[in-house]
This record gives structure tokens, sequence and C-alpha cells, in this order.
């Protein structure tokens, strides 16, 4: 009986602190705070099934396999932007031509690491062209945390909306 109730306490901490992990980046700078939102994606598009990929929340709006390309191929978009070669090889249109969510999973992880990667090497004082005007990168990486975090609030949305709760908050 007493060893039940230990292991009992001891699954219990656990999964507090398996539940508090996904805040343990929050506040503590640009890539904590990207790399809490790139998990949180990548761990939301693998809790939602397969079948669900394809869904939308009403006509001409992204899919769910669309939202998560998007994201990916925005993580690329930033990264180029700054003078970073990464996502060469990224399919044409890809928010329409990949969808098999075992594909859409691994490109969004591969974006997220390669921003991640890249991070340390980007001189955040440079200027560049960005969208038309001059930016710094130090700009485009505050415009790429937005963007995740802007899809990742909208992954949420769909999540719920299709009864999946997301599994950090659990």
């Amino acid at each position: 009986m007493r060893i039940t109730k230990l292991l009992l306490i001891m699954g219990a901490i656990a999964g507090m602190a398996a539940a508090q992990d996904s805040m343990t980046d929050a506040g503590a700078g640009w890539a904590p705070e990207f790399k809490m939102a790139g998990r949180q994606m990548i761990t939301l598009a693998e809790a939602i099934p397969a079948e669900k990929y394809g869904w939308r929340p009403g006509p001409g709006v992204r899919s769910v396999s669309e939202v998560l390309m998007h994201a990916a191929s925005g993580n690329y978009f930033f990264l180029r932007s700054m003078g970073v070669k990464a996502g060469e090889d990224l399919p044409k249109n890809p928010e329409k031509s990949v969808t098999a969510k075992a594909d859409v999973v691994r490109w969004l992880k591969a974006s997220f690491e390669a921003v991640q990667e890249n991070y340390p090497k980007i001189d955040q004082q440079k200027v560049v062209k960005f969208l038309g005007h001059d930016a710094t990168c130090e700009g485009v990486l505050l415009r790429a945390l937005a963007h995740a975090n802007e899809h990742l609030g909208q992954m949420i949305a769909y999540a719920r909306v299709n009864g999946i709760v997301p599994p950090w908050s659990k």
C-alpha cells in the first residue's frame, strides 16, 4: 500500500513537471520564446489526427495542413530575408503541395530547427531588405517570433473547435 501511494505521488509530481515544462522558456528571451512556440506548435501538429489535416473553418480559409506549412515556409522566408540559405528544397507552393501529416510535421520541425540553429550566427544589427523596406535582422527575428505565435494561436483554436486539447494544457 505504501509503495502504491509513493508511486501515485511521484506520478503526480512528474505530471506537474511535464505540464510546467512548456512554460520554462517563457520570458527568457527571444531564442527560448521561439523554441517554446515551435515546441508547442509541433506538439499540437502531432496531436491533431491526420484525417483533420484537411479541415478548415470555412471556405477560403487555410486548412490545418496549410496553416502549419505556412508557418514552416514562413520560418524559411525569414531566414532567407536575413541572407541565410535555408529551405531551398521546400516544394513549390508548399501550403497546397504538402498535405500529408508526416510530411507537414517533418517540414515544421525542420523549419524551427533551422531558425534555432542559425539564430546565434545572425548579425542582428545588419540592415536587410524586408517586405520592400529596410529592416534590421533583429526586427525580422521579432516578426518571425510574432508570426510563430500568431499561427500557434490559430492552431490552438482549430484544435479546440475539433475537440482536441493542446497537450501542454491537459
